[in-house]
């Protein structure tokens, strides 16, 4: 199937061919679809804290981290393009319905536009908003470099949100956050951002441009690294009778495996807690405090699980407290049986530990938590996209139907064991929760494979709490006018 050539294309990305041989097979044979038991929901897999809880474990956040090294890691590295779709399409054909409408009506109330009205001017452009041709001018300077360039930018470099000293972007909101969550008791605030190879040196000079007065603000010291996405990450594409799909040149065609590539990434770094967030859920400061109680509570409560944990396999290390082993481990949801061993017990705690944040489904898009069984017949918790449900199966779509909350992309993460040595995370991987779409490209059409995603397979055999966080801390922009919301104008 694969020519000297291929090999030495597969050599040159870090490939090996057993992996695009699986993935090949992946194509052939498809991934199951979730085999769904129930919801978790309030009292069955999702925990609820009091107002009590929440204020003992924010007081008790400072004393929990120390001597811990934390972390927020940042998936940064998406382009903006499908954020400003509608401009693309106005650009393409002239209309003011719609959101072109809506952006032009309140375009004084975009943090960019005091930026985009000094574009303007150095070219000598006067607007008329009643003008077509006017407003394809201004569509073309948000989206090209004749502007703003954000039609090419990742959302990281777009100004989100207007104060009265000036705008910041989506990547400086991320530095404030974490010099109240993610900062240690040696006042350094780590954060790790993956962006893509064309625009670190532009987001590289845009942080290193803005850190600095932040640390004077905060007192503090910011430790931030990159990572891109690994290319021996991707995933080989294929034709529609899953022969590998070849380019123009006869290459072999990879394509990036989704989010769950970043695995690799977040497996590289050396930390004990980590927090992940996506790079476009911010809010303006007027509504942070609510995401920091949360975040500070979250964590608190991860620290505390990770110390029982550790306790309790140190005792099993000792052959000891099997029972309260077996007790612990059902406390967190873990299936255990009366045949369980002091190893197999042990073999069920000594994994990574995640706390997930869950908000009320409110018709947002986005994965959802439920308890799920996978191959081995084994029920845990899972968060769960609805491409994985077989919502042609009627029992499967009804427990679809019946989830009360999706997931934001909130998680706080423990990726070390229990003597201070790094999981290896990839070890906890169900490749079996993969997904297939299609795609084309030269007017040829082909199969792309996304690889298990980072909070859905490539975290499902860690150790997984849910708890309720407030809708509040949930505020993606997915397009232009989501800036336009309440929740992003200071």
């Amino acid at each position: 199937m694969f020519s000297k050539s291929d090999l030495g294309q597969l050599e040159k990305l870090g490939m090996n061919i057993s992996t695009v041989e699986t993935q090949i097979e992946n194509f052939k044979k498809g991934f199951p679809f979730a085999d769904l038991q129930r919801a978790a929901t309030i009292g069955d897999g999702i925990i609820q804290l009091s107002e009590n809880e929440i204020t003992e474990l924010d007081n008790a956040y400072k004393n929990n981290i120390d001597n811990l090294k934390t972390l927020k890691f940042v998936p940064a590295s998406g382009a903006a393009s499908r954020m400003f779709k509608s401009l693309f399409e106005f650009a393409e054909n002239p209309t003011t319905t719609g959101e072109m409408a809506e952006l032009i009506k309140n375009i004084d109330r975009f943090a960019f536009n005091k930026t985009l009205k000094e574009k303007l001017q150095a070219n000598n452009i006067t607007i008329d908003t009643q003008s077509a041709t006017s407003l394809g001018t201004i569509a073309n300077h948000i989206l090209t470099d004749k502007g703003l360039n954000y039609g090419f930018l990742p959302k990281g470099l777009i100004e989100f949100h207007k104060y009265t000293e000036g705008s910041r972007t989506a990547f400086e909101e991320h530095l404030v956050e974490a010099a109240e969550y993610a900062c240690g008791n040696d006042s350094i605030a780590r954060l790790h951002f993956t962006v893509s190879p064309e625009h670190k040196n532009a987001i590289e000079s845009h942080i290193n441009k803005v850190k600095g007065k932040y640390e004077n603000q905060f007192g503090i010291t910011y430790d931030i690294t990159f990572s891109i996405q690994h290319p021996s990450t991707d995933t080989i594409a294929v034709n529609m009778d899953n022969t590998p799909f070849r380019d123009e040149d006869n290459s072999l065609l990879f394509r990036p495996g989704g989010h769950g590539a970043l695995i690799s990434n977040l497996n590289e770094l050396n930390c004990d807690i980590v927090f992940i967030k996506n790079i476009d859920n911010i809010v303006p400061d007027s509504l942070k405090k609510t995401t920091y109680d949360y975040k500070k509570a979250l964590g608190s409560k991860l620290i505390e699980i990770r110390k029982s944990v550790f306790k309790t396999l140190r005792n099993l290390e000792k052959n000891e407290g099997l029972n309260d082993a077996i007790q612990l481990a059902n406390s967190l949801g873990i299936e255990t049986s009366t045949k369980e061993t002091t190893q197999s017990i042990f073999n069920k705690l000594n994994r990574p530990i995640r706390v997930c944040g869950m908000v009320k489904n409110e018709g947002e898009p986005g994965g959802g938590p439920f308890w799920v069984k996978d191959s081995s017949g084994t029920i845990s918790l899972q968060i769960i996209e609805s491409s994985q449900i077989d919502d042609s199966n009627a029992s499967q779509k009804a427990i679809m139907d019946h989830a009360t909350h999706f997931n934001p992309v909130d998680l706080i993460c423990s990726t070390s064991d229990y003597k201070g040595n790094a999981f290896n995370l990839c070890d906890f991987v169900d490749p079996e929760t993969g997904f297939i779409s299609y795609k084309s490209k030269n007017g040829k059409e082909l199969k792309a494979q996304e690889l298990p995603g980072l909070w859905n397979g490539a975290m499902a055999k860690w150790i997984t709490l849910f708890i309720e966080v407030p809708m509040i801390t949930f505020n993606p922009v997915k397009t232009i006018n989501d800036l336009l919301r309440k929740e992003h104008q200071s």
